[in-house]
């Protein structure tokens, strides 16, 4: 199957704005995504408490940089989306939660050019799953590694995989019942299908594996369940 483009990524998420600013309402397929989000910032908080910038990667309706907002008030933030819409929003919401600078870039990570080590925190909910090869993710996360200040850290919440095929499987089949209880058998084929069609999730291995190989110092891990997780680095 030939996986949805940029273009493609971009229009879905430019007609779901709305949905997505509400986490009761747009996370209902991501599960324990309130406490992803809750552990990822204060873990950020933590890690790195006098901060004063965060980048918010693919940071649709501005969710974690507001959660981020809620912990270490006045941040400066940018806010990077490849929806124009869901920036709107998040800008919106954002520069009314912080006295700092909020900038807005429409752009994908993988082109847009930032100064290296201009960022305490770098925040990627739910985004990286949209890189393909082994090549993509390495750039990617060499990129994000140069971004970040020493002392930094990456918080990543995503979709993930298993290394193992037959608790791959496994993990899907308890995702896909979670789905059919929350909306019934069309909603789990619905899900599961656009999943196959946009997104090319690895491993929480493999992506812990993968920060310690471009640098960084530490990796954490805060939360997993089934197919979602939590975790991050420290530059």
């Amino acid at each position: 199957m030939n996986k949805s483009s940029v273009a493609d990524i971009r229009e879905r998420f430019d007609n779901d704005v709305e949905r997505f600013s509400n986490l009761d309402t747009g996370q209902v397929a991501t599960i324990d995504a309130k406490i992803s989000l809750e552990l990822i910032t204060e873990a950020a908080k933590r890690i790195v408490p006098n901060s004063e910038s965060i980048l918010d990667v693919g940071c649709g309706a501005g969710n974690y940089s507001l959660m981020m907002l809620n912990k270490i008030p006045n941040l400066n933030c940018t806010l990077l989306d490849l929806s124009g819409k869901m920036l709107e929003k998040a800008m919106e919401r954002v520069s009314a939660a912080t006295s700092g600078n909020v900038s807005i870039f429409q752009n994908d990570i993988r082109d847009i050019l930032l100064p290296d080590a201009s960022f305490d925190i770098i925040l990627a909910g739910a985004v990286l799953h949209h890189l393909r090869d082994d090549l993509d993710w390495e750039t990617t996360f060499v990129k994000l590694f140069k971004l970040l200040k020493p002392g930094g850290c990456l918080m990543i919440s995503d979709l993930i995989t298993q290394d193992t095929d037959a608790l791959n499987e496994f993990t899907w089949e308890r995702y896909g019942d979670y789905l059919e209880s929350v909306g019934g058998k069309d909603y789990r084929q619905k899900v599961l299908a656009y999943i196959e069609k946009e997104d090319s999730p690895r491993s929480m291995n493999y992506q812990l594996d993968l920060m310690k190989k471009v640098g960084f110092s530490r990796v954490e891990i805060l939360h997993k369940n089934m197919c979602f997780g939590a975790f991050g680095g420290i530059k």
